[in-house]
């Protein structure tokens, strides 16, 4: 088992910044990528971030090239979001998530453990 503790949400206005972070703990060994998610009222769940453990290879959505990095530091067990320019429509409950094998990093239904969200309201 891995759980996922996301911290770091809150109110911002457009064009502002948030760090979001994700501890890892237990069987964090077992973890192959770790990835971002986020969901907005009314909506699907959707992809956001992804980064392999292991490498540091790192994916993102369309919607937040540009804006948002993802990283992570090993020594800590913690994955991070660093999310500048944020306009209102990234509002959203933001989930980490882990996988343990590869496979298709944007789809929901491949992560394995999720935590429990954290909200970003950006304001306009």
């Amino acid at each position: 088992q891995v759980q996922l503790v996301e911290s770091g949400g809150g109110l911002v206005q457009a064009g502002g910044s948030l760090s979001l972070s994700c501890a890892a703990s237990g069987r964090t060994y077992s973890v192959y990528r770790m990835g971002w998610f986020r969901q907005a009222p009314g909506k699907e769940r959707e992809f956001v971030a992804a980064i392999t453990w292991g490498g540091g290879v790192t994916d993102y959505a369309d919607s937040v090239k540009g804006r948002f990095t993802i990283s992570r530091d090993k020594s800590k067990n913690t994955m991070y979001l660093q999310m500048n320019s944020l306009k209102p429509e990234d509002t959203a409950i933001y989930y980490c998530a882990a996988k343990i094998k590869s496979g298709r990093y944007y789809e929901v239904v491949n992560y394995d453990y999720w935590g429990q969200g954290t909200q970003v309201t950006v304001s306009s």
